[in-house]
This record gives C-alpha cells, structure tokens and sequence, in this order.
C-alpha cells in the first residue's frame, strides 16, 4: 500500500527501502491538505539542470492527465545545495545583496512569497550527490526557510541520476575521492539521498532508480559503440546511442562533436517526467500516451514501466 502525498510513492530497490519510502512519503501526506482533481497544483522547484531535465516533459503529461499544473523555478546551471543557501542566506541577512538576487535578480525568499506553492522540491547537484558530507547543513537550512515561507507546503527531493556509463569522469564520494562506475556513482548518491531525506521525513522523486532500472537491464541498457572512430568523426556521422538516456555525442553549434554524459536527453527527460507524475499525481504513468517524437515507442513502453515500478513498488494498478 502506496501513502497519500497528493502524490504517493515508494523506491522500489529491494523491500526495505520501498518500506522507507512508503514511511516517508507517509509522514508528509498526512499534514498535506487533498487537492481535487481539478485544482492547479502549484510547484516550486529548487535546483538545477537537472531539474530543469526532469520537469521538461511534465506540463505535457500532466495536462493529458487533466491534472492543472503550475511551475515556479530557482534553478542554476550545477547549483549545490551549499550555493542555494548561501544564496538565500546573503538575501536574508540583506534583502539588497545582489548576490541574494541570483535568480533573474530575484532572491528566494521573493520568488517563494508569490503566492502559494503546494510543493516544493529541493536536490543535490550530480557531482556532489554521491557524497552525503556535502548535502549537509544546507539541505536542513533551506527546507527550514521553505517551511517559514510556505508552511503548508510538501516538500520533495528529487533523487537524481547516474552518468552514463561511458562517462569521464561520475561523482564525488568523498573529498577528492570519485565513484569508479555509473554503478558506483547510482549506489553512492542513492544512499546519499535516502539518508538526508529519512533526516528531514521528506519523500523522493527516485529518478535515479528508474535510469539504473534501464540501464543495469541488459534488454534496455545503453550499449557503447566500440566501432566509432571519436577522434576522426565528421557531421553528421555519430556512434549507435540506442537507448541511451543521456545526450551523449552530439555535434555543437561549431560542428565539432561533443560529448555529454550527464544530462538527459528525450527518453531521460521522459523518464524523469513519467516519474514526477506518479508521486506528484499518485497515479501510473502506464496509461499516458504522450511522447517525445525523438523516443520510439516501444522504448517509451518501457520507460513507463521503470516509471510505474519504482513509484509503485512492482505493483499494479487497476
């Protein structure tokens, strides 16, 4: 049994960390007012690219869900946690510091006044999601000024994703210390992530279950392209990047190929979209149509059954 967050949800990598989440998720929806089907909900989001990755693909679902949908952002370009509140912290202490103002010279304080937010979601930066020294004090600091602000409101943390495997270089573990593998790198900001949201009793979004789901699945796992030639590539010849999540190699505005291993491409934002709707909306994904044209069906068919499985614990819905 999923508990109610408007959204419910549950992490579904072995039964006692679906048990966690359920737990979770449960200790928000039960001080969260229901909202009717057919009320706007309002979402705040504190982050990044990444959250800007997750949530690209949402208004569209969302809207064939018939579920109304409002989005505030405070996002930066690889903004930490630590850099969100100092942020906040300089507007706090002087609502005339510019270096409060970062968000299109906007402070927090100010973007979270204007009007009511339902939910609001917080998120480590991918470089330093693997390494759980760094989500603190500032993940505690901020859900605190979010509570003053908006005391009603849920707030949610957005578990993020692991690189892609053939990555450069994944995230910080520890000081100066990187994971090895995506592997490592899933595994790291997991517990990472489970640990500070069990300290604040705030629920996930587990994006970064539902893209290991993929991609430790060999049916659906991305498969580097040992045949291309990196070094001699010409536009627009690029490596097999089936079922990637990621944007991977790709030609720049220069025509030179480049190489993105961290961000989400079509399917990843899908992805992360399917996700967001099941906790935000507690219903599966499964039934969706909606599709980026980039992503084949029958790959978005399986993306959606990820989506379901980590939100739903494996379980079906009627």
């Amino acid at each position: 049994m999923i508990t109610k967050l408007r959204p419910k949800s549950a992490a579904h990598i072995g039964s006692m960390m679906i048990l966690l989440f359920v737990f979770l998720t449960g200790s928000i929806s039960a001080k969260a007012g229901v909202l009717a089907a057919t009320d706007t909900l309002r979402l705040f989001l504190i982050g990044n690219s990444f959250s800007q990755n997750a949530t690209r693909y949402l208004p569209q679902l969302a809207a064939e869900g018939g579920h109304p949908l409002k989005i505030g952002r405070a996002e930066l370009g690889g903004c930490s946690l630590q850099r969100h509140w100092e942020i906040a912290e300089a507007a706090e202490k002087n609502p005339e510091d510019p270096k409060g103002k970062a968000y299109n010279g906007k402070s927090l304080r100010e973007l979270l006044s204007a009007g009511t937010w339902d939910v609001v979601t917080i998120q480590q930066n991918s470089m330093n999601s693997g390494d759980v020294t760094t989500y603190s004090p500032y993940a505690k600091k901020l859900v605190d000024l979010v509570k003053s602000i908006q005391p009603k409101a849920r707030i949610v943390m957005q578990q993020t994703w692991a690189y892609r495997v053939d990555a450069k270089q994944f995230t910080q573990v520890a000081d100066k210390q990187f994971a090895s593998s995506a592997q490592e790198m899933w595994e790291k900001s997991r517990a990472s992530y489970h640990t500070i949201a069990g300290q604040l009793g705030i629920p996930l979004f587990p994006v970064g279950d539902a893209f290991w789901k993929i991609n430790s699945d060999q049916k659906t796992a991305y498969k580097p392209d040992t045949g291309f030639n990196v070094d001699n590539a010409q536009s627009p010849s690029l490596p097999d990047q089936t079922n990637s999540l990621h944007v991977g190699y790709h030609y720049n505005n220069s025509q030179k190929l480049a190489f993105d291993a961290n961000h989400a491409n079509e399917a990843g934002c899908y992805l992360g979209g399917l996700v967001w709707y099941a906790v935000l909306f507690h219903e599966s994904p499964g039934k969706l149509q909606f599709r980026p044209d980039k992503v084949p069906e029958a790959f978005a068919a399986k993306l959606k059954v990820a989506a379901h499985d980590v939100t739903h614990g494996g379980k079906k819905t009627k």
